[in-house]
Formats: C-alpha cells, sequence, structure tokens
C-alpha cells in the first residue's frame, strides 16, 4: 500500500512496483486515516508511509497499523533532512525507512527483504538517523532497563552488533558463530525483551543506554 499525500509520488511508485513480476500495489492512501482503515480490510504485506500527512501523520498511523500484528510492515518514506518524525515511527513499530528520493532497485530491494522477515532497511543508516536525533533519547542516569538483566552474555552481545549496524552473517563472523545461531539469539532477544523486530531492537539498545550515541565503534 502507497500512503502518500503528493499524488504524483504515489504515481511515481506504483509506476516502479507495478513493474515488478512479484509486488502488487493493492491500495493507496493520501492521508494516514485512511491508510488505517485500508489496512485493515485490504490484505496488505507492505506499507510505505510518507510522515507528514494531513488528518492523521505517519506516525500514528503506524502505530495503529503495527499494533494489530505482525502484518503488514511500515516502512517510513522521510526526507531525512526535515523529519524527526523518523524516529518516533521506528519506535511506533515501523520496521525501517526509505528516503523519498530512493533509486528503484533499493525501493524494489527494500519492500523484498521486509516482506521476507528481515525487517530492517539498511541498519547502518537507521543508527545514523538515532545518532542524529540523540537529543531525543532519555537519559538514563547509569541505570539500565531491568529487562536487559534477562538476557545472556550472548544475547547481549548479539544486541549491541545489531545496534552497530552489523548483519546477522557479519554478526556471525565477529563471534564465530553460525549465522542461523545468530538469528537463534536475536529471537530470543527480540522475544525477552517484547520488540517487533531487529530495527526495534536498534532503538532499543539506543534508548536503554547500551549504546551511546557519537561513541567509538
Amino acid at each position: 500500500m502507497l500512503v502518500d499525500d503528493q499524488e504524483l509520488l504515489r504515481t511515481g511508485f506504483r509506476m516502479v512496483l507495478g513493474a515488478q513480476p512479484d509486488i502488487e500495489v493493492v491500495a493507496e492512501a493520501a492521508d494516514g486515516r485512511a491508510a488505517v482503515e485500508a489496512a485493515g480490510s485490504v490484505d496488505v504485506d507492505v506499507v510505505l508511509m510518507d510522515v507528514r500527512m494531513p488528518v492523521m501523520d505517519g506516525v500514528e498511523a503506524t502505530r495503529s497499523i503495527c499494533a494489530r500484528g505482525e502484518r503488514p510492515k511500515v516502512l517510513i518514506l522521510t526526507t531525512f533532512d526535515l523529519d524527526d518524525y523518523a524516529f518516533a515511527a521506528l519506535k511506533a513499530g515501523a520496521s525501517g525507512f526509505l528516503l523519498k528520493d530512493v533509486p528503484p532497485a533499493d525501493l524494489v530491494s527494500a519492500i523484498r527483504s521486509v516482506h521476507n522477515g528481515d525487517a530492517v532497511v539498511a541498519p547502518s543508516t537507521t543508527r545514523r538517523l538515532l545518532e542524529r536525533f540523540s537529543v531525543h533519547l532519555p537519559a538514563q542516569g547509569g541505570m539500565e532497563p531491568p529487562a536487559l538483566s534477562g538476557l545472556t552474555a550472548r544475547e547481549r552481545e548479539v544486541l549491541v552488533l545489531v545496534a552497530r549496524g552489523l548483519s546477522n552473517m557479519e554478526i556471525a563472523t565477529r563471534l564465530d558463530l553460525a549465522e542461523a545461531t545468530v538469528k537463534t539469539h536475536l529471537g530470543r532477544v527480540l522475544a525477552k525483551l517484547g520488540l517487533r523486530d531487529r530495527t526495534q531492537a536498534v532503538v532499543y539498545a539506543y534508548e536503554s543506554g547500551l549504546i551511546v550515541p557519537h561513541s567509538p565503534g
């Protein structure tokens, strides 16, 4: 589903996606409220969601849609230079974000990636977004959330590397583990912390103070 108040942008995305044999645009909406209503009546796997829209913004729409379950996944559309909203949208359950001028090949790749369950778009870019908007992150005062104490040392290690933007394969290489083992550890991290997906794990690591903005590495 394409959600943006600019019809020209929706038309451009629809043309790009319509040329793909495995992707179908099943719905469009020009504001957040219409998107929420459509998501409840149309079978949708992935939503491309603008943040600045009339009636209901993309953050509230994302929160409503993601609260319903694992589907659909939401990808935020952002101009990056002005969207403090992108951070709030990630907290609300978005699986990642795309720049509005994203190259067509990257747009298609991102949608497929999320649909296949990776639920992340450029984790290193997500990290840069969190660094940029670190002013929004609460001070921890040296205390960490109690939920973190429920992680094993290995699970905690995996969470840190995910937050630093490493892929499962890169983490497996770094820790000398099988990639499947990394996926298992990450799955347990998400379950223990009550997180929806990998991107929310990145946000959590910053919010909890496990990763300090602007720190080396």
